[in-house]
């Protein structure tokens, strides 16, 4: 991948030589991939991605990218084009736990605005930013889809919703008791392969 592609990642031809999706990871990449004709197997990059992301560190590198593109058999700037529009893959090393407050009308009206600033105020961090310990990020998305149970937040595959201050501090407190990192490939999914 040339600079123009990953922005202000360095490329490490190394350590991507040493990615490796785990034998059930590629089992599952490749039967996502096998529901596609060998001309359409772009199809599959966003599951393919979810599983890479959650595979390697819960953030996305050039490397990482990289090794998607090799596996679904498309260029490496196609892997960034999608990896780079979507709020829901990091480009950059984030929380075990990204708090996503969804941001739109229907959870601004109903105090998104104020559960941000109260996860803010709670965690010691602004909008982008990942606590000292490396357990929470927060992010603002665009809508999440779940506007009758607004403001609601998305953690990995976990909506949080009719959210109140008492809510956040028992999901942060859940959250950091169980400190594991938390990943859009958490649903079991693969019943449905």
């Amino acid at each position: 991948m040339g600079s123009e592609v990953q922005g202000t990642q360095t490329f490490d031809k190394a350590k991507r030589a040493g990615l490796k999706f785990s034998e059930e990871a590629m089992t599952t990449v490749q039967t996502i991939i096998s529901h596609y004709p060998d001309d359409k197997r772009k199809s599959a990059l966003i599951p393919v991605l979810h599983i890479a992301q959650a595979e390697f560190g819960g953030w996305l590198s050039a490397e990482t990218m990289d090794y998607v593109a090799s596996i679904i058999k498309i260029q490496p700037i196609e892997v960034f084009e999608v990896a780079s529009f979507y709020s829901m893959f990091h480009l950059h090393p984030v929380g075990k736990c990204v708090f996503e407050v969804c941001q739109t009308s229907s959870c601004w009206l109903m105090g998104g605005e104020d559960i941000v600033k109260y996860i803010g105020k709670k965690l010691n961090l602004k909008v982008g930013e990942t606590t000292a310990d490396g357990l929470f990020t927060l992010k603002v998305a665009e809508c999440l889809g779940s506007c009758g149970t607004a403001p609601m937040l998305q953690c990995g595959a976990s909506y949080h919703e009719k959210l109140t201050y008492e809510k956040i501090d028992k999901l942060i407190e859940s959250y950091r008791a169980e400190g594991k990192q938390k990943n859009y490939t958490d649903l079991d999914y693969k019943n449905t392969l």
